[in-house]
């Protein structure tokens, strides 16, 4: 058997025009969907799931609280912000925690990708989510309903969507 000078050249060629479907390999969505943490490595860290996603518009946004009720859902009140790339059905977020405690998680999906979330003159516009999936009566659950212990190691909590 002969085998060309080229090669080489010739298979480097294929793996890098095999290499955007690879990437898109069954395992690959996932652990993309998994993700690595967000923030500084601590004692403790979050892995939010998300349920219900129903599209893959924007970002899935979400927001950590501590156990103060004067910061709860309040303009600068958050210990951390951090933001993914949206994948339904079902998606993790994971960030590092300052550390073990007490916390909420609010959430919402940004699917105009203006880090905002957008509400109309009947409420709000975007999907959205508590950690604790509490019942809504005309307005935002209190701290008390959305809160949850985080100890050392890892913590999950279930974050059912909400739809408008």
């Amino acid at each position: 058997m002969t085998v060309s000078a080229t090669t080489p050249a010739r298979l480097l060629v294929a793996a890098l025009a095999a290499a955007p479907f690879l990437a898109m390999a069954p395992g690959a969505a996932r652990a993309q969907d998994q993700g690595e943490c967000q923030g500084e490595p601590s004692d403790a860290k979050l892995r939010v799931v998300v349920e219900g996603v129903r599209n893959a518009k924007g970002e899935m946004t979400a927001t950590l609280y501590g156990a103060d009720p004067a910061r709860f859902l309040k303009s600068k009140g958050e210990l951390k912000v951090w933001r993914d790339p949206t994948h339904p059905p079902e998606q993790t977020l994971c960030v590092w925690l300052p550390g073990p405690g007490t916390y909420a998680v609010a959430l919402y999906q940004d699917s105009k990708g203006n880090h905002h979330f957008d509400h109309g003159a009947f409420g709000p516009t975007e999907a959205y989510g508590f950690s604790r999936n509490p019942r809504l009566f005309f307005g935002p659950p209190s701290l008390g309903q959305t809160m949850f212990k985080a100890a050392e190691g890892e913590t999950t909590v279930r974050v059912r969507l909400r739809y408008p």
